[in-house]
């Protein structure tokens, strides 16, 4: 069940069992006892990865060329991060990964390689990162236009 419907069947299931209890001081419910939202709090009980961005154009390359790109990242939550693998849309886009774990503050990096061989114009790959975060999903973008070099007759 996704955490926001948890929180909202815990929030009613709160509202009922107060609106079922009579007392003669009030019938308000405490604001202490319902968290609608993720506030600092919350991240001290968890990782959390924040990336410096999350696409990277590499503009007009050469066919064959083989380009890279430092996806730079920070560990925002309170919990170490655990980056269990990384995987290219296909063959070509090759990621990198740290293997230890990311401390609360601290900074790295996923290096991608694209090889270009065999291909042509406008390409898009994507990096599929799993984590110990929620979502444990991320993804990571690259694109390029890919220009063939003409051959001399």
């Amino acid at each position: 069940m996704q955490p926001i419907m948890k929180k909202v069947f815990a929030f009613i299931f709160i509202v009922f069992c107060f609106s079922c209890q009579e007392s003669k001081e009030t019938n308000e419910i405490d604001s202490n006892i319902v968290n609608n939202t993720v506030g600092d709090k919350d991240l001290k009980n968890k990782a959390e990865i924040k990336f410096e961005e999350e696409e990277f154009d590499f503009g007009k390359i050469t066919q064959g060329e083989q380009v890279s790109h430092a996806f730079k990242f920070k560990n925002i939550g309170g919990k170490s991060l655990i980056i269990s693998g990384a995987s290219g849309s296909c063959g070509c886009t090759v990621p990198e990964w740290p293997k230890e774990p990311i401390l609360p503050g601290a900074e790295g990096k996923i290096n991608v390689v694209f090889n270009s061989e065999g291909k042509r114009d406008y390409q898009e790959k994507t990096i599929t990162v799993i984590t110990n975060c929620e979502p444990a999903t991320r993804i990571l973008r690259i694109k390029t236009e890919i220009i063939v070099a003409e051959v001399a007759r």
